[in-house]
């Protein structure tokens, strides 16, 4: 049996002070490293090639900065290309440790999962040297993703720290995924519309006053957007268009309810406060009664969304029916995305 090809993507910007360290760290069972120098202008790229001598180092210059997302899939899009059987993607400012890659790919390696990313929300102890802003910020991006994505067993969305298996890369549309700072959580979101299999694995970060291009407040409210577009594709890809399930009449049922009661208890409300009448006993039941069937109906949905987690890895079973059925970069089984 061959052993699979494993494949380090390197995404790089204004990382000169870190990146050879993490180069240096890489594990020699790593196939192939990808240098990819997202148009940083202290030129990474030129720094790398003249200082690293490793073979498997490969550097990819993009003409333009578009942003970790790019870039990433930049090199994912070259590793994929040049045979590799998993990919995993590492930031450049040291945050992340080298040896922890093969905890990483271990669950794609046994079979157990296509996708796998680093959480530091397994333990207490892992959070000690994380800034208190980017705790509360991850705590709440987290409850966001998992309604946007459909993972309601991951935590830590935005860790970069990621290891897909090239199958699962080959199926996912490449021009529609997010470039710049949301790329971890609408991979996310991506690759559960293929009913891809998603597992944390424990990390522990390190902070040491690397330089962050991410700015929280400039970011809360687009990544707030961008959460409730994806929640809204997923809902309609995975509940009408490609199935229609007793979570689908859940939502059919429950919303139009939820809807009624509150337009029609506001109503009423606002024409009693101004005829000063009081309503009677069965126009409140008439608002309160569908508001509350309604809510009811909105929680048992959420109850089947989380329990219709992707359980079974899906490249195993994409391999063993046809191991030609994603050789195509950007194949898709999926309806196009919008």
């Amino acid at each position: 049996m061959t052993t699979p090809r494993i494949a380090v993507i390197i995404p790089c910007y204004r990382v000169e002070s870190k990146i050879l360290d993490v180069v240096a760290r890489i594990q020699p069972d790593i196939a192939a490293i990808y240098v990819v120098d997202d148009a940083c202008p202290l030129r990474v790229g030129d720094l790398v090639e003249r200082e690293v001598r490793d073979p498997r180092v490969r550097v990819i210059r993009r003409a333009e900065n578009g942003g970790v997302g790019a870039a990433t899939m930049t090199g994912m899009a070259a590793a994929a290309a040049d045979g590799a059987d998993i990919l995993v993607k590492i930031d450049g400012d040291g945050q992340m440790d080298p040896a922890l890659i093969p905890s990483l790919v271990r669950p794609l390696l046994s079979a157990q999962a296509d996708y796998a990313k680093g959480t530091r929300f397994f333990a207490p102890e892992y959070l000690v040297d994380m800034p208190v802003v980017r705790l509360l910020g991850n705590s709440v991006l987290s409850l966001l993703a998992k309604l946007s994505s459909g993972y309601w067993n991951i935590m830590d969305p935005t860790n970069g720290f990621i290891a897909m298996h090239a199958t699962i890369f080959r199926l996912l549309p490449h021009g529609k995924i997010a470039e710049r700072f949301f790329f971890e959580s609408d991979m996310l979101f991506r690759v559960n519309l293929l009913r891809a299999n998603v597992v944390d694995v424990p990390i522990r970060a390190h902070y040491a006053g690397e330089f962050s291009n991410l700015r929280i407040a400039r970011v809360i409210l687009p990544f707030i957007w961008y959460h409730l577009r994806n929640l809204a594709k997923r809902i309609a890809y995975s509940y009408f268009l490609r199935d229609f399930s007793v979570g689908s009449l859940y939502l059919v049922f429950g919303v139009p309810a939820v809807l009624f009661g509150i337009i029609f208890g506001a109503y009423e409300w606002i024409e009693s406060v101004q005829t000063d009448v009081v309503a009677s006993a069965g126009t409140v039941m008439l608002a309160a009664l569908p508001l509350v069937m309604g809510f009811q109906l909105l929680l048992s949905f959420l109850a089947f969304d989380i329990a219709n987690v992707p359980r079974l890895p899906l490249h195993v079973r994409l391999l063993e029916s046809d191991p030609h059925a994603a050789d195509q970069p950007g194949a898709s089984v999926l309806p196009k995305q919008n």
